[in-house]
């Protein structure tokens, strides 16, 4: 729909390139993940050990790089990689690229984290971004697009796409889609045109909140399956805009993103551009107690969940947080067989469901202007941020951008007068296992999925640790990491 991944052509040709939240108690500490003896992995014999191939061939399966070309067309990013692996089967995290080409231009970044199902995060990542070209174009621009549709001619494409070829693509629901969509801009043809200063703010808003007002409006059609299930279930977004040097990044649930900055002494510092929207942060359990009455106070949020069941305070979908009562009873009583396909703990009304809504599709948002010293962008879904602490990432995609681990690493090794036999060899397996690290991974987001799976607590691989990690059987997988989705966006060429 409106989209291209290569080249468009033909008549109006409309592809609608359409959990980790888990209700189970917290997984165990990941540094203390036992087999038990004799357990076997594989029918009719013993897990083997993973081959440095069989690691790599799991951790590179979804890796994606594009470079953009120089010039204005690229406002002012270079590059992005790109990684997904997932914990559940399938995954329920999503990530979208791509290029804005009519108007003002610009290019989007997504990560999509899903709970209670797929159906959400992909139809999410999916559509967001015409909804984000939409809100962002000239409504001259929109006047013509209308025009276009409405005389059944061609139609110039709102995005180029950048996808990894597995990237899931779907058009169900392609007419619903975009015909919600094409109601949005006729509804913005009849409003005034936004000063330049406000626009990408308020478009970034608007554009999440119409199509959250859209999902839940479409999956009132109970006869329709489809779109009930992608609003019975949910997703958090983060969602970076990049036009002539200025970020823009907005921010729904717990995802994350995070800018490295390169200093003058050659270090580097990591500056989050985003607030996580759940109960560890202060300002955002108010906001939610605020919002109901005091009598609920004790129950809008219990165990730090909204009602004691989600953990973002902020999605997409869920509409079992959103809808009235009269109208969830409806869904429970008509289509159960939608609700079968939802997480068990999401098929009943939720406890001391009293003042609809409790959840929000309102994101918050970052502006930032690009400096010379802001060498890379990271968007990553909770499973990363999980497992590493922001600096760590920043500083294992700013020393692999730089090389300067590589120099370091490869430096001689001097024993001491007390250096025993034992302990040269584990400093110098430690030093060719760090190395490795660096050198097999030219894509970013892949290196920082090994490290966050296979680190040995010293800043290096551990490639047994990390062989466990991926050879975790799918029904013990998730009780140690989410679905984990990264990308980064290069920024600015550093500093060799």
């Amino acid at each position: 729909m409106l989209g291209r991944t290569g080249t468009f052509c033909g008549r109006c040709r409309f592809e609608l390139q359409q959990s980790r939240h888990s209700f189970s108690s917290a997984p165990p500490e990941l540094l203390r993940v036992h087999y038990p003896a004799g357990r076997k992995y594989r029918t009719g014999k013993e897990a083997e050990p993973m081959s440095s191939a069989q690691i790599n061939r799991i951790l590179k399966a979804n890796e994606y790089s594009h470079t953009l070309p120089r010039g204005p067309a690229s406002h002012g990013v270079l590059g992005f990689h790109s990684n997904m692996l997932p914990s559940n089967h399938p995954s329920e995290d999503c990530r979208s690229t791509a290029t804005c080409l009519p108007g003002r231009g610009g290019v989007l970044f997504g990560v999509f984290d899903g709970h209670a199902g797929t159906a959400c995060a992909r139809a999410v990542s999916q559509r967001l971004f015409y909804y984000i070209a939409v809100a962002t174009l000239p409504l001259r621009t929109l006047a013509e697009l209308e025009r276009a549709v409405a005389e059944e001619r061609a139609v110039q494409p709102l995005l180029e796409w950048h996808k990894h070829p597995q990237d899931h693509n779907s058009t169900d629901s392609g007419a619903t889609s975009f015909h919600s969509l094409r109601n949005y801009w006729q509804e913005r043809l009849q409003g005034e045109e936004e000063e330049d200063g406000c626009r990408v703010t308020s478009a970034l808003v608007n554009a999440f909140r119409r199509l959250d007002y859209d999902l839940s409006a479409e999956a009132q059609a109970l006869s329709l399956s489809s779109p009930l299930r992608v609003a019975l279930s949910g997703c958090t977004a983060c969602v970076t805009h990049v036009s002539k040097g200025v970020l823009h990044v907005a921010n729904l649930g717990d995802s994350r993103a995070v800018l490295g900055v390169k200093e003058p002494n050659g270090s580097w510092s990591a500056v989050s551009l985003t607030n996580d929207h759940n109960a560890q942060n202060p300002e955002e359990l108010q906001r939610i107690l605020e919002e109901h009455p005091p009598s609920e106070r004790k129950t809008a949020v219990r165990h730090d969940r909204l009602l004691g069941l989600l953990l973002p305070f902020r999605a997409f979908g869920d509409v079992r947080f959103k809808w009235g009562v009269e109208k969830l009873s409806r869904v429970y009583e008509k289509r159960p067989d939608v609700l079968s396909a939802v997480s068990e703990a999401f098929r009943t009304q939720p406890p001391h469901y009293l003042t609809p809504p409790y959840l929000s599709a309102q994101p918050e948002v970052t502006l930032h202007r690009i400096r010379p010293a802001d060498k890379f962008l990271v968007l990553a879904t909770d499973g990363l941020w999980e497992l590493m602490h922001r600096q760590t990432v920043i500083q294992l995609v700013g020393e692999q951008l730089t090389g300067k681990k590589t120099k370091i690493l490869t430096k001689p090794i001097i024993p001491g007068a007390g250096t025993t036999l034992g302990s040269l060899q584990r400093l110098l397996l430690e030093r060719k296992n760090r190395v490795l690290s660096v050198l097999e991974d030219q894509n970013g987001a892949t290196h920082l999925l090994r490290h966050a799976l296979g680190d040995d607590g010293y800043g290096a691989v551990a490639p047994n640790r990390l062989a466990k990690m991926l050879s975790l059987p799918p029904e013990l997988s998730r009780r140690y990491r989410d679905d984990i989705t990264v990308t980064v966006v290069h920024l600015n060429e550093p500093d060799l």
